[in-house]
């Protein structure tokens, strides 16, 4: 099963209540208090999201938080990658150091291109995107034979 972190999953949720005000600095405990996340889970999520660049953070009596870019500049892509790092389905999609069969492998490129897949994918969904009511599962397309052609000719 494909699934990301507790944290990761908890960063969207607190991403996206940022969201909705985007130009809003918001206090850890005012997000904790609106999202339901514990206050010690919220503060570690954004110190990682201010280290990774996807938060901003002021200082001071009326500091708090901010995104550092509008909702609709801010992917899922980059919110995963902040938390988890690199998105790769398997250990051969960030380095071939880590399989002991990555000289013999007839698939590898076969996982590239699904990992690509997922990474264009998960690209194409903003902040913006995750504040809109959901779409139908029928409305959501991954043009994976768009992506053959495009590895085929790098």
């Amino acid at each position: 099963m494909l699934r990301v972190s507790k944290l990761t999953d908890y960063a969207t949720v607190i991403l996206s209540f940022m969201a909705k005000d985007a130009n809003d600095v918001h206090a850890a405990i005012e997000i904790a208090s609106a999202t339901g996340i514990a206050l010690p889970t919220v503060s570690k999520i954004l110190k990682l999201l201010v280290h990774e660049h996807v938060l901003i953070s002021t200082r001071g009596a009326k500091g708090g938080y901010a995104l550092a870019s509008s909702p609709d500049k801010i992917t899922v892509a980059a919110v995963i990658s902040a938390l988890e790092g690199p998105i790769a389905l398997t250990e051969c999609s960030i380095s071939h150091e880590g399989c002991e069969q990555a000289s013999g492998c007839g698939i590898r490129g076969n996982w590239g291109l699904i990992n690509q897949a997922i990474q264009n994918a998960l690209e194409s969904v903003t902040l913006a995107d995750m504040i809109q009511p959901a779409l139908a599962p029928a409305e959501i397309r991954i043009p994976v034979a768009s992506l053959y052609a495009k590895e085929k000719f790098a």
